[in-house]
Parts: structure tokens; C-alpha cells; sequence
């Protein structure tokens, strides 16, 4: 049981390590397109989508897409993020506790 849940803890870890360089290599590339267009934005617009809708999509009608799938990413890989830290965190207490 012990070897298993290391096991399981270590494989959660490297799926953390591997969403995490996948959302950034996939971030990135979207977010140096909005740079390179001059599209700016704070991060209360990443996480209001009424702001963003209102302020900043209309101020970039050719970008709109872009914008949202930047938006989308950031907001899938901070969800995936926390619940992968969070089950990584819980495995580790459970075999902590077991030891």
C-alpha cells in the first residue's frame, strides 16, 4: 500500500510538472501574439469575464478569439493546477500518516 501510494503521489506530481509546461508552452504562444499586437489587459479582466466583455473585447474586435482563448488557458491551467497540488497534498498527508 505504501509503495502504491508513492507511487501514486510521484505520478501526480509529474502530471503538475507536465499540465504546467503544456498551459505555459500554450499560453505563451498566444500571449506573444497579443503582444505583438499591442493588446493589453490587467488580470482583474482575466478573472471578471463582464469586464472583459465590456472593456477590453470591444476595443479589439480582430482579436477577439485570441483574447478568449488566452483568457480559457489561464483559467484551465489555474483549475488544473490547484486540484492536481491539491490531491498531490492529500496523498502526502495520507502516507505521512501511515508511515
Amino acid at each position: 500500500m505504501y509503495v502504491f501510494g508513492i507511487s501514486l503521489v510521484l505520478g501526480l506530481f509529474a502530471a503538475l510538472l507536465f499540465v504546467n509546461f503544456y498551459f505555459r508552452w500554450k499560453v505563451i504562444k498566444v500571449y506573444h501574439y497579443l503582444t505583438d499586437h499591442k493588446i493589453e489587459f490587467n488580470a482583474e479582466h482575466i478573472f471578471n469575464r463582464r469586464r472583459l466583455k465590456e472593456e477590453i473585447l470591444p476595443r479589439y474586435p480582430e482579436s477577439q478569439q485570441q483574447i478568449i482563448t488566452f483568457v480559457n488557458y489561464i483559467h484551465f491551467s489555474v483549475k488544473m493546477a490547484s486540484a492536481l497540488l491539491f490531491l498531490v497534498t492529500v496523498f502526502g498527508l495520507i502516507l505521512m500518516h501511515y508511515r
